[in-house]
């Protein structure tokens, strides 16, 4: 008997249709935990863009302040000139530099390339876009999305993606 169960060749259909069931199962199982971890780290690649870009305008206003302080090289902001806020005109500025009115012309930059926003990427030759909020703009205003729309310098940015998080906020108010 056993020497006959050995010598069997292939597998009954009975066999194929239960092998079938138990990897659908478990498909079913892996794909929405996998669809889920993708969401998860494109999440964790748009808040590491966010806080790379409001750290580099943070850095910006910071150099721009020690700049009217400590060297009196640029007009002190005020209420009545909201250009001369100390925030930058736009993500570019802090791409290519800005000299702070230095003798010598060097120029401090503040990112190395604007970070594409993982929910809302560019076409390919575009550059990658996000929602501006000026220092002068209502805080409730939705943002804008070309540097000329924005009032008195680079606030804030924000993700331009309408879809909704994990926890259930919209990836733009973040």
């Amino acid at each position: 008997m056993i020497m006959k169960l050995i010598d069997r060749k292939g597998v009954s259909l009975i066999e194929l249709v239960v092998t079938v069931a138990i990897l659908s199962v478990l498909a079913s199982l892996i794909l929405p935990s996998a669809q889920l971890i993708t969401k998860r780290t494109k999440e964790l690649e748009l808040r590491r863009s966010l806080r790379t870009m409001r750290t580099a305008i943070d850095d910006y206003y910071r150099a721009y302040q020690d700049a009217v302080y400590v060297s009196k090289t640029m007009p002190i902001p005020s209420a009545a000139d909201p250009k001369a806020s100390g925030y930058p005109e736009s993500l570019q500025v802090l791409v290519e530099g800005f000299d702070f009115g230095k003798v010598d012309g060097t120029k401090k930059r503040f990112l190395r390339r604007i970070p594409i926003d993982p929910f809302n990427p560019p076409a390919p030759g575009e550059e990658p876009k996000w929602g501006l909020k000026g220092y002068a703009d209502d805080p409730d205003d939705d943002p804008k999305e070309t540097p000329e729309e924005i009032d008195g310098g680079l606030f804030d940015v924000v993700s331009l993606s309408e879809e909704t998080a994990i926890d259930g906020t919209k990836y733009n108010e973040w």
